[in-house]
Order: C-alpha cells, then sequence, then structure tokens
C-alpha cells in the first residue's frame, strides 16, 4: 500500500485490485476498464438518485476512449430505485431479465455504482448471470468503500433477516473515488463510520486513537451546513479521509486474504453485527445499517464485560467513540426513538433474529469479543449462551439469591462521580495537561466530558488502553456554542456546567442553552440561578421557572465580590461557584444562607480538589457557612488520582452483610475525602458486622444470614446517598431502623425516598415516611414478598443497585426492572454481582 498522497494500490488475495484517490470516476476508471478488463459489453447498473449525478460524465469518457479502438464496446446502464427494499429476489430477477433482453452474454462486465445495496446485489447478479461474469464495485458511499464493496460477499436480502441468500465472488476491481464523499449526506457519512469505528476496534489501537483525536474536525466538516454541496468542502479533511479509508480497506483486504470464505478469522469483521444485524432487521428500513451496527458494537463490548474478558474503561471509551460521530449507542437514543416511533426490540425477538446469523454453529450463536481496544478475545467469533446475551439484551433483569458460603472476595469499585466531574472541570479551567486516572467511565461523566469539549474548555486524549484520560486544559477561555448542551438525567453536571457556560465569551453564539430528560427538567436549580442572577448574569429559564432547560449568555464571567446563596437542597450549587470563583471579575466572598448547609462534606471535598489544582479557599474563621476565593488561575498537576466511588462501595459491602460473606474494598478507607467512607463504620458495624477499616481499605464480614440488628436512629446527612443501601440493609435487620438528615433525597433523579417506601412495600416491609427521613421496621427474610411485577427503578442508579442487595435475602427470583439505569455510576455493577459474588 502506497501513502495518502497519489493513486493508493491495496493488495487483496494476490492482486493489487482495490484502487483508491480522490477524481479517479471520470477518467481513470473507464481507461482501466478498456484497457485491462476488455469486454464486448460493460453494463452499469445504479439507482435512480445516483443515475443523473454520475451516469453522464462517465458515459461520455468511456466514448471518447472507446470511441478509437478498432472494435468499439457498448455501454449499457439500468437504475433500479433506491434503499434496501430494492435488495431482494424481485430486483434481481428484473435486472437479470432487462440483461437477458439486451443480448448480454458471458464476457459481459457489470459495473455496480452505488452503496452497499447495490455492490450486494449487482455482485449476486454477476455471481449467477450466466453461471458468474466479471464485475467490478465502485461503491459511492463511506459505507461501502471501507466494508461491503471489498471481499466478494454478495447478497440478497430475505423476510427473514438481511443478506441470507447469496454467493462468495470477487470483483476484477474496486474503485474507490473518494469524491463521492463530497455529495454523501451526513447522516449516510455517520453511517459509514461505524465501520470504520468496528475495524479499528478489532484490529489497531493506534487507528481508534486517531479517530477519537480527529472525531471534532472531522465531524464540524462534514456538518457545515455553509458549505454542504460545495465541490470542495472536504478539502480541510481530506488526508484524513484518505487515511480512514486506507486503514479499514487495507485491514479488510488482509483479513479477507488469509480467510476468504470466512472460516475464522474473517468473523472478526461481524463485531457488532450479531445483535446489531437483528436490530436492523427488526427497525428497518427506519434506521440505517451502520446506526445499528453502532448499537450492536456497544452490546456486544457489555457482553465481553459482562463475561469478564474486557474492561469497564474499553467500553465507556468505544462508547464515546461512537458517540463522537454522532452515532446512536442504544435504543434509547432520542434519534432512534423518534426515527421508530419507539419501536420495541425484546429480546427473545432479537435472539430469534440472531439465530439465523451465517456465523453461527447450528443453534450455538457466536458473537465476537472484544478483550481491549484493538484486540479480540479470540482470533475469531466465540461462542455465547443464549442466557448471557440475554441479561445484556434486556431492559430488566432477574437475580437470584445464592451468594456462596465462606466467600471471601475483593471489588474496586469505579471512581467516585463527585471527584470524576469536579476534577474534569478544574482540569479544564486549568493550564497545562493533566492525566486524570481511574476516571469514572458513566453517563454522566460522558455528558460533562462532551459539554465541556463543546464549550471549547479543553482537549482530552486516551492513553494506557484507555485508563488515564489526559485533559489539556485551556485555562478558562470558554466560547458559547449553538447547539444545546444536552445532559440526560446528571444532576451534577447540569449544576456545575451553569455556572461554567456563565465564564464562555461570545462566539457565532451569544448564548449557551443547558437543557436535559424530562426528569432533569423537575429538578431544581433555581438558588443557583437566583445567585448567578443577582451576581450580574442574566440566566433565563426557557420553559418552567427554577428548572432546566436555561439559556445562560456568554457573560465572560460573573462580577465576583460578595455572593449569597441558599445551599440547604444541594451543596452541589456551593461547588460550582466555588470552582468557577477564581474566574469572576473581582474575588469572591461566598456566604451560605438560610441554615445548615447540606452535605458539607462534598463542600469540604472541593475545597481540598480546588487546593489540588492551586487555589485555596480561605473559610471564615468570624462568619460561619463564608468562604473566601481569591482570583486566579489553576496549574494542572501532572496527574490526579480519582478515588473510587464511596457511594457504590456501600453496595459490594452491602452484599457481604446480607449475606454473611466477605468483601474488601481496597481503595477506599478513613482517609477518603467522601462522606459514604464512613458507610461501613457507622451503619454496618452497628447493624452486626465485623468491620476492619484502615486509613485506605474497608472490608466488612456480615453476621449469619437474617442476624442483622437495626439501629434506633441514625443521621445520614453526611453521606446521603448511602440511605438508600442502609433502607436495602434495615429491611431484613431486628427491629425498626430510624434514618433522617436525607431530605435532598427528594429531588434526586426521583424522589428517593418515596420510591424506597413504595418499593419497600411490594416486598411486604412496612415504611413510615417522615419529613426529612424514613422509618423502616424489618422483618425475617423468609417472611419477605416477591414484587409480583418487579422493582420499579424510577430510572435511579442507586435504587436499581440498593435493591439488587436486598434481592439477595428472599427466597426465589426478584426482577429488578431498568437495568441499564446503573450505567450512571456502575456500568459493571451487574458483572460484579456475577462475577464477584456469583449470583
Amino acid at each position: 500500500m502506497d501513502d495518502t498522497t497519489g493513486l493508493t494500490r491495496i493488495a487483496i488475495l494476490g492482486r493489487e485490485s482495490i484502487i483508491v484517490d480522490f477524481n479517479i470516476w471520470c477518467s481513470f476508471v473507464a481507461q482501466d476498464l478498456i484497457s485491462n478488463i476488455p469486454s464486448s459489453t460493460y453494463v452499469l447498473i445504479t439507482d435512480t438518485n445516483i443515475s443523473p449525478i454520475y451516469v453522464p460524465v462517465f458515459q461520455q469518457a468511456f466514448q471518447s476512449i472507446s470511441c478509437e479502438l478498432q472494435s468499439s464496446p457498448r455501454i449499457l446502464t439500468h437504475a433500479i430505485p433506491p434503499g434496501e427494499t430494492s435488495k431482494g429476489r424481485e430486483t434481481k430477477a428484473e435486472i437479470e431479465d432487462w440483461m437477458l433482453s439486451e443480448n448480454c452474454t458471458r464476457d459481459t462486465v457489470i459495473i455496480a455504482l452505488g452503496g452497499g445495496v447495490i455492490g450486494d446485489m449487482i455482485g449476486y447478479v454477476a455471481a449467477t448471470f450466466m453461471r458468474g461474469v466479471r464485475f467490478v464495485q465502485v461503491p459511492t458511499t463511506l459505507l461501502a468503500m471501507v466494508d461491503s464493496s471489498i471481499g466478494g460477499k454478495t447478497a440478497i436480502d430475505t423476510p427473514m433477516g438481511k443478506n441470507l441468500i447469496g454467493a462468495f465472488w470477487q470483483p476484477e476491481r474496486i474503485y474507490i473515488d473518494l469524491k463521492f464523499l463530497e455529495t454523501l449526506p451526513p447522516r449516510e457519512f455517520t453511517n459509514g463510520m461505524a465501520e470504520v469505528i468496528k475495524t479499528a476496534a478489532i484490529w489497531d489501537e493506534a487507528e481508534f486513537c486517531a479517530l477519537e483525536d480527529n472525531a471534532s474536525l472531522i465531524m464540524s466538516t462534514i456538518n457545515d451546513k455553509i458549505s454542504l454541496g460545495s465541490k470542495n468542502r472536504l478539502n480541510s479533511i481530506r488526508a484524513l479521509l484518505k487515511r480512514i479509508v486506507l486503514g479499514s480497506a487495507s485491514v479488510k483486504a488482509k483479513v479477507v486474504s488469509e480467510d476468504e470464505r470466512e472460516s475464522g478469522l474473517r468473523n472478526l469483521l461481524n463485531f457488532g453485527h450479531s445483535i446489531g444485524h437483528a436490530y436492523e432487521a427488526i427497525l428497518t428500513p427506519q434506521i440505517l445499517h451502520g446506526e445499528a451496527v453502532a448499537i450492536g458494537m456497544v452490546k456486544e463490548a457489555e457482553l465481553a464485560r459482562y463475561l469478564g474478558v474486557l474492561r469497564p474503561g474499553a467500553v465507556a471509551r468505544l462508547t464515546k467513540c461512537i458517540s463522537s460521530y454522532g452515532l446512536p449507542t442504544s435504543l434509547q437514543d432520542s434519534r432512534i426513538q423518534k426515527l421508530t416511533a419507539g419501536k420495541l426490540c425484546p429480546s427473545d425477538l432479537v435472539l430469534k433474529k440472531m439465530g439465523v446469523d451465517k456465523k453461527n454453529d447450528g443453534r450455538k450463536k457466536k458473537i465476537v469479543l472484544l478483550s481491549s481496544i484493538g484486540k479480540t478475545h479470540e482470533q475469531k467469533a466465540s461462542f455465547v449462551n443464549d442466557n448471557d446475551i440475554e441479561i445484556i439484551l434486556s431492559d430488566g433483569i432477574e437475580v437470584t439469591p445464592g451468594v456462596p458460603k465462606s466467600l471471601t472476595t475483593e471489588v474496586i469499585p469505579p471512581g467516585s462521580k463527585s471527584i470524576s466531574n469536579r476534577a474534569l472541570m478544574l482540569a479544564a479551567l486549568g493550564n497545562g495537561p493533566c492525566r486524570i486516572k481511574n476516571l469514572l467511565h458513566s453517563d454522566d461523566t460522558e455528558f460533562m466530558l462532551a459539554a465541556i469539549m463543546k464549550l471549547g474548555g479543553a482537549t482530552f486524549s486516551w492513553e494506557e488502553a484507555g485508563e488515564v484520560l489526559v485533559v489539556h486544559g485551556n485555562g478558562g477561555n470558554l466560547r458559547a456554542n449553538p447547539s444545546e448542551l444536552y445532559i440526560g438525567n446528571a444532576g451534577t453536571a447540569s449544576r456545575f456546567l451553569t455556572t461554567l457556560a456563565t465564564l464562555c465569551k461570545p462566539s457565532i453564539a451569544s448564548s449557551t442553552v443547558l437543557t436535559g430528560n424530562s426528569r432533569m427538567k423537575t429538578r431544581p436549580i433555581g438558588p443557583l440561578v437566583d445567585s448567578l442572577r443577582t451576581n450580574g448574569v442574566d440566566i433565563r429559564y426557557i420553559e418552567k421557572p427554577h428548572s432546566l432547560p436555561l439559556e445562560i449568555p456568554a457573560s465572560g464571567g460573573f462580577d465576583g465580590g460578595e455572593i449569597e446563596l441558599s445551599a440547604t437542597i444541594s451543596s452541589q450549587y456551593v461547588s460550582s461557584i466555588l470552582m468557577c470563583a477564581p474566574y469572576a471579575r473581582k474575588p469572591v466572598t461566598l456566604r451560605l444562607v438560610g441554615g445548615k448547609p447540606i452535605s458539607q462534606t462534598y463542600i469540604d471535598m472541593t475545597a481540598a480538589m480546588m487546593a489540588s489544582f492551586g487555589i485555596n479557599i480561605v473559610r471564615s474563621k468570624t462568619e460561619e457557612h463564608t468562604y473566601h476565593i481569591p482570583k486566579g488561575i489553576y496549574i494542572n498537576p501532572d496527574e490526579y488520582l480519582v478515588e473510587s466511588d464511596a457511594s457504590s462501595a456501600t453496595y459490594p459491602l452491602a452484599v457481604a452483610a446480607i449475606s454473611g460473606t466477605t468483601c474488601t474494598v481496597p481503595n477506599i478507607g478513613s482517609s477518603s475525602l467522601q462522606g459514604d467512607a464512613r458507610f461501613a463504620t457507622e451503619v454496618l458495624r452497628p447493624m452486626g458486622c465485623n468491620v476492619i477499616q484502615t486509613l485506605n481499605s474497608t472490608t466488612v464480614t456480615g453476621p449469619e444470614p437474617g442476624s442483622l440488628v437495626a439501629i434506633d436512629e441514625i443521621d445520614m446527612e453526611p453521606m446521603t446517598d448511602a440511605f438508600l443501601t442502609a433502607s436495602s440493609l434495615a429491611a431484613v435487620a431486628k427491629g425498626t431502623t430510624r434514618i433522617r438528615g436525607i431530605a435532598n433525597q427528594r429531588v434526586k433523579e426521583c424522589n428517593r425516598i418515596v420510591a424506597i417506601k413504595d418499593q419497600l412495600a411490594k416486598f411486604g416491609v412496612t415504611c413510615r415516611e417522615l419529613k426529612d427521613g424514613i422509618e423502616i421496621d424489618g422483618q425475617l427474610a423468609s417472611d419477605l414478598d416477591i414484587p409480583q411485577n418487579g422493582v420499579e427503578c424510577y430510572d435511579d442508579h442507586r435504587v436499581a443497585m440498593s435493591f439488587s442487595v436486598l434481592s439477595l435475602a428472599v427466597s426465589r427470583s426478584v426482577i429488578i426492572k431498568e437495568r441499564e439505569c446503573v450505567k450512571k455510576t456502575w456500568p459493571g455493577w451487574w458483572d460484579v454481582l456475577s462475577l464477584s459474588f456469583r449470583v
């Protein structure tokens, strides 16, 4: 293979028959065909969209060359309707009948001009017409250039699935003219990027890194509406496009050369396709092939993580890369929901569709499993049980009790969500690079990363197979973005970004819109907005007062000076202003008013982290709840290690408590910045557990099952998120447990106090709601009911994980709905239950 300048040839099956460059369709292709693949008849078949744009110019070039020959070959053209619906038996027969009527013979050369539909079907026509005639591929879409045109797979679709009837029939040439991409709509471009990402993910981490690094430039160029349709709109990324196509095409050519008939190695090219094809079969024609494969890649990566062969960080890295190219990563993606009108893909139907996959061995399903970015678990597709696949596909999950007695295990929770989001914001506001280790890979941090990138706050790159994020901070130099910042139901991100967006300077936009999902639009943000409004920032509520969405003007910073803030609802309001205060126009004095601030430990965490980045807050010794913050610029430390999430650590420790087993969390102890690190000593020990906590680790051994004791009363204000875990244990503890200090839990992802009360009632547990807490009457585990319709999770990760703990104490299996909501903080939680606790 040559470099990325000039005509490039790629060898496949011993011949350099793949030719790549810009502007080869108009002249080179006709000359090469007539000179090197001679025939009396050339048949050009395309679709009705492409025909008027690209057929006349080729006919002109062909005629000008052929007229100089003694025996001039003829060129016939035929166009069919575009789209997957044409890729069937009827259209194939119609083309064959037309060719016969035109007296085409065995020396005919067919030219397939188009995307994957044209290439697949016309290749199959070539394979069967007159028992096989020569053909060439001229792919016009990115998807066809990097995937379907290469390798000789030809096929048509049937009602049972895609590409089930076909043949291996190698083209004589594959002409890849990158100029075709000039007229490719943005959605079709991203459709092809799914196959590019797939190839890098299974084969070449260096190429995957290049895709990560260049996503912003490529997508901004592709989506530039001003240049859309311009003849030279891709000039700025010509070299990148050629590198992308050459990289993917070369890998596929190498794999096909080693395994033409897909006996093993070529299976790898189907990463994401086993599940993706099933989704596509159900949702076609509303979603495109690449969109289905993108979702399939995420699902198959999650399957590899569940089976213990892929680290959670790699799944998050793959998901982020897919998302950065405008592709969906789940069926819940708003675009997929809109396109398909919310059509369901039940797991039993998906498994049925997967049952006719060509890779399968009888009824045994085979799926390509990643072991890391750029590497697969085996050099072929791996056998996977239906039960394991169904867990990944299902909306809910069935938890069956049965942690082995005398089990001793160690669990390392993901990085702290609170610390991760603060570290991202501080590093973006700082100067220079910062290597962040153990960053939480979750929906919340992905929203935060994406928003910071949109505001130009920092650039990011991954190292050490995605385990280290390198943040290159921009020193607080942010710009308003015309596209809205969508943060789902990420409460922390919503509060932090509200103040961060006030630091933006105008760009082509004079303001930034911050919005979220329907639940996020009910969560309060009024006290923070009120404080910023009184400090010179005219924030506007777009819909309902006191909630998102917000329009935040590009103010270049707030005034500073004295600021009053009510902090009785959320400490995140305080942290948001504290972290941005050094960039205010004047030094800030922040007074917290209205009563005792909620979750003081999180305010202390913010102050400690700011000090690590070079800005020291002074807490007033004379005025209560008052902080002085100097002007300045954060100086990024070379490296910052994110503690594991102490709130998340409560779940494996609680599993040990409820099952009478032993669990160690090796990286959270008494020296933690997080208040929830006290859960083991202040909740589990009084309930009867043996707790050993050092500065940096915590080990819990539960009593005999059924021996937990209630806590008469406990103030959980320093660790409010952990009250749900405590409530699940209280349900099977002897006596009544009273929990106070958790009023803020009413305005989290859901009203958690009501959620716990209502869902515990399904187990037959009596609870009484208090103004700032809850009372729970414990009972024998053997007397617990089985929730008839499963546990509702309200799209709340902590509800789901807490009830997974309680489910281990009942007599039979419990269904927990909304399995995927745990992605917010611990995407691999169900994997941990299975692998570490053998549930």
